[in-house]
């Protein structure tokens, strides 16, 4: 470059030119002679104050260069000798000798890697800038260095740094307060999730979730599952759009209100319906989806509703991958929309997989797309539930890096064999014949109870919990009615279904009282207790035992 010509394009040059002209205007000569020979004579001044118009030659560049603000320094030769630094750059990092070599003399060369950057300028001719580097005595600059065109210097290097340090500064404080605000978030939304996922008798459950990369705002995704009783449980996945605090805020109420439906024992559907208004109240402007799934053991099978949510993924024990496709509503918050109940198979040896969109949803792919990759995925995903996250994670390339938060939500029906297939049992009875039908129940649960080897308080128990389900559904129940038993490795079920939809309360019973006792008897000597209405009318009573530890 022509470094006369480059001194003029420096900042600060042309005003301190123009100071120099005492408020004279610079302008090509030939022009304004033109223009000032017909200047009106009653402009007094003007003319004889630019008259004389130095030019830029008329300056000393060691001048321009010592008043600059900037740090200057030139060099030259391959070994980028010292040729000149300016009053700002000796007083940030000191004198140089002229002649010293910049590896030598100047450690602040090495701290801002301007060597390789000035080896570069020599070899291209190009000028070049690194941005916002820091010293260790904790300045900032920004350097360009370019090169010098002039027959007097062969190699020659004008460097020029900016301090900056004010600006890296408030951008670090940015940064630390960004970092603060996505800590706080993260912080809210993993204290909202599960702690520790309850671990159904009959299922085995892995979760995890995964917060977008720090560049990504914290979203809604959420999961859990709640043990509903009767061995049943239920598996909620969902994702409140949006992101920030205030999306993992509405993710927690919605979480909390699941939580509160779950325990009416309802329908998915029904659930769904009343997220969808609850949603609606929370924050109009938060949509959020969901899927809620029940999984019952005597069963077999996930019966499920789906708020705009993507659909549950089944793998059987042979490999195959099962899509549960409807039904599906509408997000929560929508409204006007009656949700339904749907059911997907999990036999024992199979693995349910409940996720968010994170997992699957790529910019310029179709998401349909995305969820084909987890099915193949997930067809060779194989061992624990926490295993299998892990794969699906991995094969759908999520890393910590990943623009999106993503939760997964693990289910896996075993298949148990041997010994521990003993431990898991049904036993079922029709109630047939009015009120027979209760002795017949009382004896039918003994020889269950003592071919399942139960102890004989244990037993008794439970025989005296079957006879007072069976005479509260045969004094306030119609049929069809049904007496269902179930063990598991950690307790006993006793269930009796019949076709009134009434559901019994706990009452106090006076003294003179005949009748009213039996679900206070349950309520004391069972473990827990409960009732639900059923699919297509009527309604289920049941209790639990936890059977002893074993040493």
């Amino acid at each position: 470059m022509n470094f006369t010509r480059w001194s003029a394009r420096l900042p600060g040059t042309q005003r301190r030119a123009a100071r120099g002209t005492e408020g004279s205007v610079p302008a090509a000569r030939g022009e304004y002679g033109q223009q000032l020979e017909q200047l009106p004579e009653d402009t007094e001044g003007t003319a004889a104050d630019t008259a004389e118009v130095p030019a830029l030659e008329d300056f000393s560049v060691r001048e321009l260069l010592g008043r600059l603000p900037g740090l200057v320094a030139l060099v030259y030769g391959p070994e980028h000798r010292i040729a000149y630094v300016n009053d700002a750059y000796a007083a940030a990092f000191g004198p140089r000798p002229a002649g010293a070599t910049v590896a030598d003399t100047c450690p602040e060369a090495e701290e801002l890697g301007l060597l390789p950057l000035m080896d570069q300028v020599l070899r291209s001719g190009k000028p070049r800038t690194v941005k916002s580097r820091r010293t260790q005595d904790g300045g900032s600059y920004t350097v360009t260095c370019l090169p010098v065109d002039s027959p007097h210097i062969e190699g020659g290097v004008l460097v020029h740094a900016a301090d900056v340090t004010d600006h890296a500064e408030a951008a670090e404080r940015l940064r630390a307060s960004e970092r603060r605000h996505r800590e706080t978030a993260v912080t809210l939304q993993r204290s909202l999730l599960p702690q520790e996922l309850e671990q159904p008798d009959d299922l085995r459950i892995a979760a995890t979730y995964q917060p977008g990369g720090t560049d990504a705002a914290v979203g809604g995704d959420w999961y859990d599952v709640i043990t509903l009783g009767a061995g049943r449980t239920a598996l909620v996945i969902g994702d409140v759009m949006g992101r920030g605090v205030r999306a993992a805020a509405v993710m927690g109420q919605l979480r909390t209100a699941v939580r509160a439906y779950a325990r009416l024992d309802l329908p998915p559907h029904e659930v769904l319906q009343l997220l969808d208004g609850l949603a609606a109240e929370i924050d109009a402007s938060q949509i959020a989806t969901c899927v809620y799934a029940i999984h019952d053991p005597s069963e077999g099978k996930l019966v499920y509703a789906s708020a705009g949510h993507l659909p549950i993924l089944v793998r059987d024990e042979d490999g195959t991958v099962r899509l549960a496709e409807d039904p599906t509503g509408p997000p929560l918050g929508t409204g006007g929309w009656l949700h339904a109940s749907g059911s997907i198979a999990l036999p024992p040896g199979s693995t349910a997989v409940l996720y968010t969109d994170g997992l699957v949803e790529r910019r310029r792919e179709d998401i349909d797309e995305g969820v084909e990759a987890l099915a193949r995925a997930l067809a060779g995903a194989s061992g624990t539930p926490q295993v299998v996250c892990d794969r699906l994670l991995r094969a759908l390339g999520v890393t910590a890096e990943h623009d999106d938060d993503v939760a997964v939500l693990v289910v896996q029906h075993p298949s148990r064999q041997g010994s521990d297939a003993e431990l898991f049992h049904n036993a079922a009875l029709e109630l047939l014949g009015g009120v027979e039908a209760a002795p017949r129940a009382r004896a039918f649960a003994t020889g269950v109870l003592s071919s399942w080897r139960f102890p004989v308080e244990l037993r008794d128990l439970g025989v005296l919990a079957t006879s007072e389900l069976v005479a509260n559904s045969l004094q306030h129940g119609t049929p069809p009615m049904r007496l269902r038993m179930r063990r598991t490795d950690r307790r006993l079920i006793i269930e009796v279904t019949d076709g009134d939809d009434h559901l019994p309360r706990r009452r106090r019973a006076e003294t003179e009282d005949e009748a009213g006792r039996g679900i206070s008897i349950i309520a004391t000597i069972a473990s827990s207790w409960g009732s639900r209405r059923t699919p297509g009318g009527g309604k289920a009573v049941w209790c639990e035992f936890a059977l002893p530890n074993k040493p």
